[in-house]
């Protein structure tokens, strides 16, 4: 049997002692290090330069940023000038370096080429154009009530090269003229080119006030409607920004800040415009993709009740 020791058992405490005081030694003279929190990278958001311009789309981009903050902090900076065309060719190859987000109007070719965020960013208000022309050129428009009285008054309508609304009149017989540059499009209606440079609703605004010029108006009594849905997008492959963008714009939505967003930036325009007593000419718009020709569709059967929210 085997028999206990009490020097065996006192040598082996001592050393139990002096191990641990040793251990304990170290611990304690050596620097606490902590753990480092890296916070998320700060992401560069590069807008296209017409959207960064417009204090709306530009407010809408930064409010659906802000919903999303577990993505990180971001930055958002304007491209360089260059016409919307270029901009989605490079974005329809991924090639990032000139721009990760636009917004323009939608067509099937688009969202089949890029990656759309299925939200309109105006509810739906783009498709609802009207005429900036000049002073001289009211009488023109006197008494025009449908796509007949366009037609046979020979009413030209300036649009943008790349814009899908310039396929939009084609495919309606109204006879269309049109340039690359966003820009030259109003030096051409002063130089009589068209008669008719048809702008949206929730842009035609700020349009004028860029450009500060007394004889450019608006015409009281046309409003042009096709279902045309603007959207944000992005290359093909930038699934994270679109997600973030989407997720952001949800948020708004659910939560009511994207309903006050409408309202704070095109509440008084759309009243200013008179809308509800303007002669509303439909136009077929054949290029959407079946979820946004939906879209587009619910956005004009509802236009009287959209006008009348906005006009409370």
């Amino acid at each position: 049997m085997a028999l206990h020791s009490p020097r065996l058992g006192n040598r082996a405490a001592f050393i139990m002692r002096v191990t641990l005081g040793m251990w304990l030694s170290v611990c304690l003279a050596a620097p606490i290090v902590q753990a480092r929190y890296d916070p998320p990278p700060v992401t560069e958001y590069k807008l296209w330069y017409r959207n960064y311009d417009s204090p709306a789309i530009l407010a809408l981009l930064r409010l659906a940023l802000d919903k999303t903050a577990e993505y990180g902090d971001y930055s958002i900076t304007r491209s360089v000038e260059v016409g919307q065309g270029r901009v989605l060719l490079e974005m329809s190859h991924s090639r990032n370096d000139l721009v990760d987000i636009a917004n323009v109007a939608s067509s099937r070719e688009r969202e089949t080429e890029l990656l759309a965020v299925p939200i309109p960013i105006d509810g739906g208000l783009l498709g609802f154009r009207v005429c900036v022309v000049l002073p001289d050129a009211l009488p023109l428009f006197e008494g025009v009530t449908s796509i007949e009285d366009i037609r046979d008054r020979g009413i030209r309508i300036g649009q943008g090269l790349h814009w899908p609304d310039a396929d939009i009149l084609e495919q309606n017989d109204i006879a269309v003229v049109t340039h690359s540059r966003y820009e030259i499009l109003f030096r051409m209606l002063r130089n009589d080119r068209f008669d008719c440079f048809a702008r949206g609703v929730s842009e035609v605004g700020f349009d004028l006030e860029i450009e500060n010029d007394p004889k450019l108006v608006v015409e009281p009594t046309l409003l042009l409607a096709y279902p045309m849905p603007s959207y944000f997008f992005t290359a093909p492959d930038n699934y994270l920004t679109a997600h973030r963008v989407q997720l952001g714009l949800e948020r708004a939505i659910v939560d009511g800040s994207f309903g006050r967003f409408l309202q704070q930036y095109y509440g008084k325009p759309l009243e200013d415009l008179a809308l509800e007593r303007r002669n509303v000419v439909v136009l077929r718009n054949p290029f959407l993709s079946e979820e946004s020709r939906t879209i587009g569709r619910q956005t004009l059967s509802n236009l009287r009740r959209r006008l009348e929210i906005f006009n409370r």
